[in-house]
């Protein structure tokens, strides 16, 4: 089994709390590189035909770069598993006496995401003229 070399975070565009992790997660010393896809985008049903798309707004989804999908808790101790800094805290997360820290820690942050997020009326990827080709692409610039 070959070791991963990047993660896909899919996150809800539409909701205030996953767009400012998104910014956190931009920020961070990575062990493991992310690509952050908003949910549902264009860019995410074009590179994972297979996914329940609709879900993945629901709850986080990270895919590896050998196929691999993980999703709500799982999702969430791999996104930190990927961060230098957090990397032991995911390890710990991820046994049964860490577990159900992250559990209760993806519970609070789903009421609060149910509480913030707006619905968009249209799709809430940007698209660069007529081109189909999303604007940003996760390559812009993030204030720190």
């Amino acid at each position: 089994m070959r070791a991963t070399r990047h993660l896909t975070v899919l996150y809800d565009a539409d909701c205030p709390v996953c767009v400012h992790i998104r910014h956190w997660l931009l920020g961070q010393r990575w062990l493991v590189p992310l690509r952050l896809v908003p949910a549902n985008s264009y860019a995410a049903r074009q590179q994972f035909p297979r996914l329940d798309h609709a879900a993945t707004l629901r709850e986080i989804t990270v895919i590896g770069d050998t196929g691999q999908v993980w999703t709500g808790t799982d999702a969430f101790i791999v996104c930190l598993w990927a961060l230098a800094e957090h990397r032991p805290k995911a390890n710990w997360l991820a046994t049964p006496a860490g577990r159900p820290f992250a559990k209760a820690a993806m519970h609070t942050a789903a009421a609060v995401r149910h509480a913030v997020r707006t619905e968009s009326t249209e799709s809430s990827t940007e698209f660069s003229s007529e081109s189909g080709v999303p604007a940003c692409d996760d390559r812009c610039a993030t204030p720190r």
